[in-house]
Parts: structure tokens; sequence; C-alpha cells
């Protein structure tokens, strides 16, 4: 399976504003990640539309996570940046050609298609049982505590 790179940043950028504790602004959240604001801004847009994510106005403002990070699946992140669409659809290839097998003759799905339909929902499962939360807890365990509090003070900044 194959996913944008808009997928990486807005996970990284749910992991930030679960600890973040106040509305953190686009061009804060760019810069803190290394890149352009427009683009980072048409991810932050995705997760809004998706209901993952809102912002809010004024001085203060900047975008805040819509529910728990234990209730916001690493999936739910990934449709609402790439989709919910299946990685592979099927176009009947046997269907086609010189010894095409005529539609009425293909009662059951391709094989093809079940072993790739089987792989997307696998994946699919795989990913709807990692939450931010469990991202979270992992960043915890596996970056320096003195590196999450200088992110925090430089959030606040």
């Amino acid at each position: 399976m194959k996913m944008s790179g808009g997928v990486e940043w807005a996970l990284h950028c749910c992991v930030v504003l679960s600890r973040a504790g106040a509305p953190v602004p686009a061009a804060k959240l760019a810069e803190l990640h290394d890149v352009s604001q427009s683009y980072l801004a048409k991810q932050l847009q995705l997760l809004s539309r998706a209901g993952l994510v809102r912002s809010t106005l004024g001085q203060s403002g900047g975008y805040v996570l819509t529910r728990a990070t234990s209730e916001i699946t690493v999936l739910d992140v990934v449709e609402a940046i790439d989709g919910a669409q299946p990685a592979f659809r099927c176009t009947e290839v046997r269907q086609r050609g010189p010894l095409a097998v005529p539609a009425e003759r293909c009662d059951t799905p391709c094989p093809i298609a079940r072993v790739m339909d089987s792989a997307d929902r696998a994946w699919r499962e795989s990913l709807r049982a990692i939450t931010v939360a469990d991202l979270v807890a992992d960043v915890g365990r596996t970056t320096p505590a003195e590196t999450l509090e200088a992110a925090r003070q430089w959030l606040r900044a």
C-alpha cells in the first residue's frame, strides 16, 4: 500500500496537538516539522473536513483535536488524507482480450481481486487497531524527556 506523504505529516501533527495544551497555529506546526506552511495547511484542512481537528480564530487561535486521542485511529487519519477508496480496483481483466471470459460466466469474484481485497481489509484493520493515543505513548517512551519538554515550551512561545 502506498500512502501520500501527507499522511505522515498529519499523524505527526495529531501527536503534537495532543500534547500542546492550547491551539497551535498552522505556521507553528509547519515550522516545527520543517515543511512548507501551504503544504501542511492542506493536510490540516483535510483533517478538519474529516472532523479530526478544528481551527480556532483569534490571537491565540490555531488547531486542536476534536476528540480524545484514544478515539482517533491511524486509519481515520489515513482516510482523511488519502481517502477511503480501496488500494486495488478490479477492472475485470479476465473479460478482455482474445480469450476473454464472457461477463455472464464471471459469476464469482476474480481470484486476484479477492486476494487484493483481503489484503486491503487486513491493512485497514491493522491501522484501525492503533490510535493516536498509542502513537503518543510510543513517542513518550522513545523520545528523551528533555526533547519532549523542549517541544512543549517551543509550542507555547
